[in-house]
């Protein structure tokens, strides 16, 4: 049994790269493994938000991890900024990283990309998002395929410290799907699948009504021939389809690929349709009994008191480590 963490942004409605690329392990680890999440608040503010809309979309978040099958009985689900060991181990982190990794960093290079200066939030994210996985000695971190700089850099970092200070950090390791991880863009299949895209169909959320789910698929970017094959470099629209639709059904691509040849891509989408609505409704529904229930804000408190505990005893041992503190 190991230690799982991982979280997700409060900006917004979660899509369906979101579910397929994290959310959906989360359910999974929970059965067989200690489960901690997170609803990052502390990230989300690397760009300006409003107060009462980012506290909203807090709970918004939190209601569809239980939405979606995450247990809070099972699971210790919190919100980030309760605990402030995040930010002071992120110091220490900073501390001991350097600005040419950070430079390196994808994400940051695309975020930042057309700009003559960026927040220094931004570029010191992957920080605190190791801070965030540090601090619960945890073992293993599901995230989407785009995560994995972001790990990689984290374990750069533990490792760097342990060969200082051994047994500072447990080293975490990754999980990520094969299939599905990476959804793209319904209307560019070049880019990631991005809850801040100025086109709605561009994305599918987890919360859609289900002929918006219809238009966003129909509508969906594909090519000219016509025959549903995976091909990322020369059919990435149809190739992502087929990804989605695997990733939901549990059908592999090769399977998809036999039960459509032949059929064009017309009834390739009204089936996924089907398939995405129909895996999607009891999420909506879960969700519309859970968001505005005490119950919830009484699961993250007592979530966040838990995981301040383990945090605490963590950051007791790195800053016995560093000499910080009497």
């Amino acid at each position: 049994m190991g230690r799982v963490f991982s979280g997700v942004q409060p900006t917004g409605n979660i899509h369906l790269g979101n579910y397929l690329g994290a959310l959906k392990q989360f359910v999974k680890f929970q059965e067989n493994d200690e489960c901690i999440y997170c609803i990052v608040d502390l990230h989300s503010i690397t760009v300006p938000q409003d107060p009462k809309a980012l506290r909203q979309h807090i709970l918004d978040v939190a209601a569809l991890y239980i939405a979606i099958g995450v247990d809070a009985k099972k699971s210790t689900v919190f919100v980030q900024s309760d605990v402030p060991g995040h930010a002071e181990l992120s110091w220490i982190l900073t501390c001991n990283s350097y600005t040419g990794e950070l430079s390196r960093m994808t994400q940051f290079k695309d975020k930042n990309r057309g700009r003559e200066s960026a927040p220094t939030g931004l570029f010191t994210y992957p920080i605190l998002m190791a801070a965030d996985i540090l601090l619960y000695d945890t073992n293993i971190v599901p995230v989407g395929n785009d995560q994995k700089q972001h790990i990689e850099l984290c374990r750069d970092i533990a490792i760097r410290i342990n060969n200082k200070y051994e047994g500072t950090f447990i080293v975490p390791e990754g999980s990520f799907l094969k299939e599905g991880a990476r959804v793209m863009s319904l209307d560019d299949p070049t880019k990631k699948m991005s809850k801040s895209a100025e086109n709605p169909l561009s994305r599918i959320s987890l919360l859609d009504e289900p002929a918006t789910i219809k238009k966003a698929i129909m509508k969906a970017t594909t090519d000219s021939e016509g025959s549903v094959r995976f091909d990322i470099e020369n059919k990435p629209g149809i190739s992502n389809l087929l990804s989605i639709y695997s990733a939901i059904s549990g059908k592999t691509i090769e399977q998809l690929e036999k039960d459509y040849e032949g059929q064009g891509y017309g009834n390739f989408k009204k089936d996924l349709v089907e398939v995405v609505v129909d895996a999607l409704a009891p999420i909506r529904e879960n969700f519309e009994q859970i968001r505005y229930t005490d119950e919830l804000v009484r699961d993250l408190k007592a979530g966040g008191e838990a995981a301040n505990e383990i945090a605490c005893k963590t950051l007791a041992r790195v800053k016995d480590k560093f000499g910080l503190g009497l």
